[in-house]
């Protein structure tokens, strides 16, 4: 993408809202004047947001081709979601951190489950003995992320438990923290969770099963959450897909589901770090950023704390700057102040990727 000498934003700039004048150098920020610069914008300046649990190469079928990733990468480009963390995708999406014209992407390489425990086509399904050899690949591929299923639905059991034993799970976290990278799981469920907190997993998406001792263990040790609100809305009808064969589990995700809002904020009264994830790429479209905020507010975030958690604070915790000086230039500006009105969210007047203006409205 080419690049005018300079740009120049005036507002607000978010999170301290402090009125200044940013100017935009060579695909970076700084608060130094720069003669001649091009106004490109006015308004609240927001550093770029961040879907920090989406699949960008992925839909309920498996892996997608390129030009469908691409569709993906630009729907949240659209609206301002400008660093993606894709929590495992079974299609190799390397080459959309060569765009410059797509969002930044984290890849955590290819979900890891057991043996018919997952969603076909998703993940290497693997057996324990397997799982740290798989683990080590994985930490290789992707971008200092490993995915884990931490639990599924058992046939045997007839409702949600750990895919892998304990011992398994604290082998493979072990070695992906050896390898240098951190470790996530998908959790639905209460009974697989104690085990990972204890083995040192960096973070749990969904984390629907938590209870009060696991969350303060949490706080504790500094493990993430990664809620996905809007795809909690889907648990009464796998419920109600599941009741026939399986009526332990459609209980287990309807009590789930009941119990959300009190399990998500007392991670959050409890100063667990809490991200905004969309869980797009799955059965859910992409571009879902902005509704995923409005629903964090609607357990009870502050407004502030809902956006911050799918900007700032989310980009601080995946290695990505802010708006600092020096900082690289993924920006989007808002005509209205989006700690007071989150609505504005869907509707940003710039969206600035690397320096480049990419979205106006």
């Amino acid at each position: 993408m080419s690049r005018p000498p300079a740009l120049r934003f005036h507002g607000p700039v978010l999170p301290d809202g402090e009125t200044r004048t940013l100017y935009v150098v060579d695909g970076h920020v700084t608060y130094e004047p720069q003669a001649g610069a091009e106004t490109a914008g006015e308004g609240w300046v927001v550093p770029g947001l961040v879907d920090a649990h989406c699949h960008v190469g992925l839909e309920s079928h498996g892996a997608v081709d390129e030009a469908t990733t691409e569709r993906q990468a630009l729907a949240d480009r659209e609206v301002g979601a400008l660093l993606l963390r894709d929590c495992g995708s079974a299609a190799d999406t390397a080459w959309v951190q060569d765009r410059d014209d797509l969002p930044r992407l984290i890849r955590c390489g290819r979900h890891l489950a057991r043996t018919r425990r997952y969603i076909r086509n998703y993940a290497h399904e693997v057996e324990p003995e397997d799982l740290p050899a798989y683990v080590a690949t994985e930490a290789g591929r992707g971008d200092g992320w490993v995915k884990l299923v931490g639990d599924w639905i058992s046939r045997d059991e007839g409702d949600l438990a750990p895919s892998f034993p304990a011992d398994t799970f604290a082998e493979a976290i072990a070695v992906a923290h050896e390898h240098g990278a951190r470790v996530t799981a998908h959790c639905f469920g209460h009974s697989v969770l104690p085990q990972l907190i204890e083995a040192g997993i960096d973070c749990i998406e969904h984390g629907t099963g938590l209870t009060p001792d696991l969350v303060e263990a949490m706080a504790a040790r500094g493990t993430a959450l990664v809620p996905t609100v809007m795809q909690l809305e889907n648990f009464p009808g796998y419920a109600d897909a599941g009741e026939e064969k399986f009526p332990r589990y459609a209980t287990t995700m309807r009590d789930l589901y009941a119990r959300r809002r009190e399990t998500i904020m007392s991670a959050h009264e409890a100063g667990v770090a809490i991200y905004a994830g969309t869980d797009a790429g799955g059965v859910l479209p992409h571009g879902g950023i902005a509704g995923e905020v409005r629903a964090l507010a609607g357990l009870g975030f502050t407004p502030e704390a809902a956006l911050g958690a799918a900007s700032w604070d989310a980009r601080t915790w995946l290695g990505h700057p802010g708006l600092e000086e020096g900082a690289p230039a993924d920006l989007v500006v808002y005509d209205r102040d989006p700690r007071t009105d989150l609505s504005v969210l869907d509707t940003p007047s710039r969206v600035v990727l690397r320096g480049v203006v990419v979205g106006s409205r």
